[in-house]
């Protein structure tokens, strides 16, 4: 039996103000993005905000559907919104920030396994990561450098060759 151990480096901060200012603006765009949520279902909100190459901010959150599984996350509007008005530029990073009506968020929404599978997507496509910014209302922040890091074992195309 052969044993692989998958570690990876997490950055855990107390603040915004602990982050560096490209990373403070994202974080905030992704908080902003989030007050626009519609989630009426679960009144989990969620806004993400993505980075580009051209430094240009683009914003999602999340969109439900009486039909859930109809609905999408943040992350893939926000992914998929940027990669549609700015085809071929390259995404440097992710923040995303969740908030609910019932009960205060106190630690990091981290992206599902379907936003997950996306944003891997996107870093094989351009052939580098995208670090992730993960939070909630209160609480620590969380950062990763790439999406492989919380998705060690991703699907991808070489499966289908």
């Amino acid at each position: 039996m052969k044993l692989r151990r998958v570690v990876f480096d997490l950055m855990v901060y107390e603040s915004v103000d602990e982050l560096e200012q490209e990373d403070q603006v994202l974080l905030r765009e992704a908080v902003k993005a989030r007050q626009n949520a519609y989630s009426p279902y679960s009144k989990f909100n969620v806004g993400a905000a993505v980075l580009l190459d051209n430094d240009e901010i683009v914003i999602g959150n999340n969109q439900e559907n009486a039909s859930y599984p109809s609905g999408l996350c943040a992350e893939r509007v926000a992914i998929y919104y940027a990669s549609a008005k700015f085809p071929g530029v390259g995404v440097k990073a992710i923040a995303i920030s969740a908030t609910s009506k019932n009960f205060v968020v106190n630690k990091p929404a981290a992206p599902c396994g379907n936003c997950r599978q996306s944003i891997s997507e996107y870093e094989i496509r351009q052939m580098r990561p995208i670090s992730i910014l993960m939070s909630g209302e209160t609480g620590e922040i969380l950062k990763c450098n790439s999406v492989a890091d919380i998705l060690p074992l991703a699907f991808n195309a070489t499966f289908l060759e």
